[in-house]
């Protein structure tokens, strides 16, 4: 059997691992078989050591249709790269905070033009978390079988190897540590840029809506003119298997609960359509923008927000809610604004 070229992205981290030298320490996560070879799935890590550090993780690539989400994930650490060398403000930096980069979490989905893995498992259902109330199916996630979308894999199976090892990094990466946040980085949602944060199996409200209120805060006062809708996902629609949700609830049993914040963000992919109705006949097209100044007016809009995230962790001091009158007033506000439609 002919093998396939090596993915374009795996090709540019190799490159990027080689550029960095030993400042980035890369860590193969699985591997993938698909097209007569195996894929790597590898992490990548950059900054501090020290268990006591904050962190931030960037994952793209879950959906193996939705290119854009890597693109921008391997964007950023390519920026990180190449500052290495001469920029004395990033250093600081590096020394107090640690990166993680999953930049291609589902080659094997990439590589098919799927957004299952080659399993035909949506990676992003597959979590062992039912949803507490009515999902919209098959959206939702279904168990009927893998060659329809949305689907969880077998009940009682053990996660996709691709799953498990998000779920096995972030655990060891980022649950030991005061503060992290991780951004997964998605497209195909809508005419607008969403940040959604969990849960996506309840309408309740997470522990942490202080903190996401105060970041949130922070997100319009530093990025003016952002055009991003920040709400909890169940304000559009519930899922089983939510990857963010069961890692958060993880992290809730530990003896002492970090402060772990997840984001994902939504990239509007339905307003490339309208500007190119073109690529609605395309598969690819519905979920990234397929003309190269487009894709360069995303990559730039969307590179300012990942900067903005890694400030905000490595300055989290400054901005976390600090007492119980300060988290509570952050809650109520919170409250308000995402969940009284859902109270009403």
């Amino acid at each position: 059997m002919q093998e396939p070229a090596l993915l374009p992205p795996l090709i540019e981290l190799d490159e990027l691992a080689r550029r960095a030298g030993p400042a980035l320490r890369r860590r193969l996560l699985c591997e993938v078989h698909v097209g007569g070879r195996l894929l790597p799935v590898h992490a990548y890590l950059l900054g501090s050591t020290s268990p006591q550090a904050p962190a931030v993780a960037f994952v793209g690539g879950v959906h193996g249709l939705e290119r854009i989400g890597a693109e921008v994930v391997i964007a950023y650490l390519r920026s990180l790269v190449m500052r290495l060398p001469w920029d004395e403000t990033l250093q600081p930096q590096l020394r107090t905070m640690c990166f993680v980069f999953v930049p291609l979490l589902n080659p094997g989905g990439w590589w098919r033009g799927t957004r299952s893995n080659p399993q035909g498992v949506d990676l992003m259902r597959n979590a062992p978390v039912d949803a507490l109330e009515p999902v919209p199916w098959p959206v939702g996630g279904q168990r009927l079988s893998s060659w329809l979308p949305w689907f969880r894999g077998p009940r009682g199976a053990t996660m996709q190897a691709e799953s498990a090892a998000l779920c096995e990094l972030i655990q060891a990466e980022l649950f030991d540590r005061p503060v992290s946040i991780a951004l997964d980085c998605h497209s195909g949602f809508g005419m607008s840029d969403r940040l959604w944060f969990p849960y996506a199996h309840t309408s309740h409200p997470i522990a942490h809506l202080a903190e996401l209120h105060a970041l949130n805060q922070l997100l319009d006062s530093a990025l003016l003119h952002h055009r991003y809708i920040v709400e909890p996902q169940s304000r559009q629609y519930l899922t089983h298997g939510d990857l963010w949700d069961h890692l958060y609830l993880r992290s809730r049993q530990l003896p002492r609960p970090p402060v772990f914040l997840p984001l994902t963000l939504e990239m509007g992919s339905w307003l490339w359509v309208k500007k190119n109705p073109r690529q609605f006949f395309s598969r690819h097209g519905i979920f990234n923008p397929l003309i190269e100044h487009r894709q360069h007016r995303v990559l730039r809009r969307h590179l300012s927000l990942l900067d903005f995230v890694s400030r905000a962790v490595a300055s989290h001091e400054r901005w976390l809610p600090q007492d119980a009158h300060e988290r509570d007033k952050h809650r109520q506000h919170a409250l308000e604004r995402w969940y009284r439609r859902s109270r009403a």
